[in-house]
């Protein structure tokens, strides 16, 4: 089993779009209405909007590939790119995306590696993310990596308010 993760560039966005409808529509389209699923991935998912996020200098993109084969991946910010104002002692990872096909495989922990890296190279001293309140195998991912509730907040998917409860891990 060969794991590489790449740096995403601006030649990615085809294929940075795709990934991400896919992955999106694959954890969440059953628990919301086509209307607000199509709403929310014309406003976040579109060309324009990843042009965007990827020329940011405080936000960056990381393939995961298994055998090869684009398998998710990973989103983090820091310092005014994040969501949230959180300081710019910590990263926010605001993305861990991997395809149902390829989810059991360790991959999660390997991104999650590499937000940390991430984060310690720019003296983060703690990391941070948002995970719907109903998206239990992720809150249970992030707390077996040493996650913990810090908060709470609201994200709208299309015209529907959820909340997303804030996760937080200390890390010096």
């Amino acid at each position: 089993m060969t794991i590489n993760i790449i740096k995403c560039t601006l030649e990615d966005l085809p294929k940075l779009q795709e990934i991400s409808y896919e992955t999106f529509n694959e954890t969440f389209k059953e628990q919301n209405s086509p209307e607000n699923m199509h709403a929310y991935l014309e406003r976040a998912f579109n060309l324009e909007q990843f042009e965007k996020e990827l020329s940011k200098v405080f936000s960056n993109f990381f393939f995961v590939y298994l055998n090869n084969e684009l398998a998710g991946y990973l989103k983090v910010n820091t310092n005014d790119a994040q969501s949230e104002e959180m300081g710019n002692d910590l990263l926010e990872i605001e993305r861990i995306y991997i395809k149902n096909k390829f989810q059991k495989h360790g991959l999660g922990k390997y991104l999650l590696k590499k937000a940390i890296e991430v984060a310690l190279e720019q003296n983060k001293k703690k990391i941070w993310l948002g995970v719907w309140e109903k998206n239990e195998n992720a809150i249970a991912f992030y707390q077996k990596m040493g996650f913990v509730q810090t908060g709470a907040h609201s994200f709208y998917m299309g015209d529907e308010e959820q909340i997303d409860i804030i996760m937080t891990k200390t890390l010096i």
